[in-house]
């Protein structure tokens, strides 16, 4: 199998620099260089190997990038409890300098993970991996020289983590499927997908194109890197569970996303190498750990058994319970924060296949609101309030813009005035409901609160 020269070089192919923006004004032109021309290579070859990696990611240029791409997402400290502005004083050219040493030398060794556990909307709770920042910035650069040759081998079925494709594009190549005939569907759910990527078939994936055993030294660290989580009890559980079951990838971290992708792809090579989508008539929509599979005809029984062999495979579960048949458009199921379903036109009461926010991404969005609007807020002054409110509605908006969106703006914008009405009388210690004194208008003219737009951006939808 052909190897990739030691010499990168620097000649970039201009079409290829159009089509491959992995930098921005402020990223070094080094490192776009370095980038483009990696991608390059791995497009124009699929079977090419690269072995001479190691040193990109030490080098100065990428390490302080990192550096600053780290720095700009913030984030919480790890194990070691250094922060950035630790970093700051110590001197960040002295602290780069130290870790690049570290790497050239081959005594990097990662620190343990820090878990911490995020509230779901069903009540239960996603762990979360805090990687200390030395390890974090070190990722990152990886990621920086790895991702460009990785992202030349992602399917289009891939929406996540990528340039170009978010769960936006996700959602609009289902609506497409749906309208194109792909109407059996199966809405599919994966049991801790994360957390059950067996390590060897994962390290499988990286080595078909990276032969650099450094590089593959270091992912492997990352993977088998000891978990510390605090109790109730004020003590520090370390667990090695990763390292001893060779599973699982820790969520949070920033090597993550390529790595979840990567082995994801697997299944999709699979599905197109056994030609299933052509049998079956079956197109896989994929986002994350989030899967649809669009079949022509009636053939989602058969596409979701051809699913769960593949899936046994590559040592993944698929949850049963979760895991369901759906036939449009008498039926509805949920992908991505949207409900896909029977909808009636407004004007003409006449019915066709579209999409809305589904009840769970309003009812999450409601109870952000709640929460940001609660008593023991109210130490905060009213220009603050509306100001995060605005960052929440925003966010929220700036997603669900996708389909007749009119009625839940108009539902979240209500429910939003009454909360922050509710919460300055408290403020205030006024026992009246506050109409008077606090109208829609005063939130929207005078304290500046975002009314959700009443004509936001729609989809072509077709008609059933």
């Amino acid at each position: 199998m052909p190897v990739e020269e030691r010499s990168l070089g620097s000649e970039t192919t201009p079409k290829v620099m159009r089509n491959w923006r992995l930098g921005n004004l402020r990223t070094p032109k080094y490192v776009q260089e370095l980038q483009t021309t990696l991608h390059a290579k791995a497009k124009e070859r699929s079977e090419l190997r690269f072995h001479a990696l190691y040193d990109k990611i030490y080098h100065r240029s990428v390490l302080t990038h990192a550096y600053q791409c780290c720095r700009r997402n913030k984030g919480a400290a790890g194990t070691d409890g250094q922060t950035f502005d630790d970093i700051e004083s110590y001197g960040v050219e002295q602290w780069l300098g130290e870790l690049a040493q570290q790497l050239r030398e081959g005594t990097y060794v990662p620190k343990p993970v820090r878990r911490v556990h995020i509230p779901k909307p069903n009540g239960k709770t996603r762990p979360l991996g805090i990687a200390c920042l030395r390890d974090r910035v070190c990722q990152i650069a990886a990621m920086l020289v790895l991702e460009p040759i990785f992202e030349a081998d992602l399917p289009p079925e891939q929406h996540a983590y990528r340039r170009n494709q978010n769960a936006k594009s996700a959602v609009q190549e289902v609506h497409s499927l749906l309208t194109s005939g792909y109407r059996d569907i199966v809405d599919a759910d994966l049991s801790g997908y994360f957390d059950t990527i067996p390590h060897p078939e994962l390290m499988k994936s990286v080595a078909r194109r990276i032969v650099d055993g450094n590089v593959l030294r270091l992912i492997k660290q990352w993977l088998a890197a000891p978990v510390e989580e605090k109790m109730r009890d004020g003590k520090v559980l370390r667990t090695t569970a990763n390292r001893d079951n060779q599973c699982g990838i820790p969520q949070g971290s920033p090597i993550s996303p390529l790595l979840s992708n990567l082995y994801m792809r697997r299944f999709i090579m699979g599905w197109k190498s056994l030609r299933i989508e052509q049998r079956l008539g079956a197109r896989i929509v994929n986002y994350a750990d989030d899967l649809v599979i669009c079949c022509k005809g009636s053939n989602a029984s058969h596409a979701m058994a051809a699913m769960r062999g593949l899936m046994a495979k590559l040592k993944l579960t698929v949850n049963e319970e979760k895991t369901r048949l759906c036939r449009m458009p008498e039926g509805e199921f949920d992908f991505l924060g949207y409900t896909f379903k029977r909808l009636y036109s407004a004007r003409t009461r006449k019915p066709y296949r579209g999409t809305r926010p589904s009840k769970k991404s309003i009812k999450r969005m409601i109870e952000s609101v709640r929460l940001q609007t609660s008593r023991n807020m109210e130490w905060m002054d009213a220009g603050e309030m509306v100001m995060r409110l605005n960052q929440k509605l925003g966010g929220w908006t700036n997603y669900f813009r996708l389909g007749p969106v009119t009625q839940s703006y108009r539902f979240i914008d209500r429910y939003t005035t009454t909360r922050l009405r509710r919460w300055l009388c408290k403020k205030h210690k006024q026992r009246s409901k506050g109409l008077k004194r606090y109208p829609d208008e005063y939130f929207y003219n005078q304290l500046g609160l975002i009314q959700l737009p009443k004509l936001p951006q729609r989809l072509p939808w077709a008609k059933a």
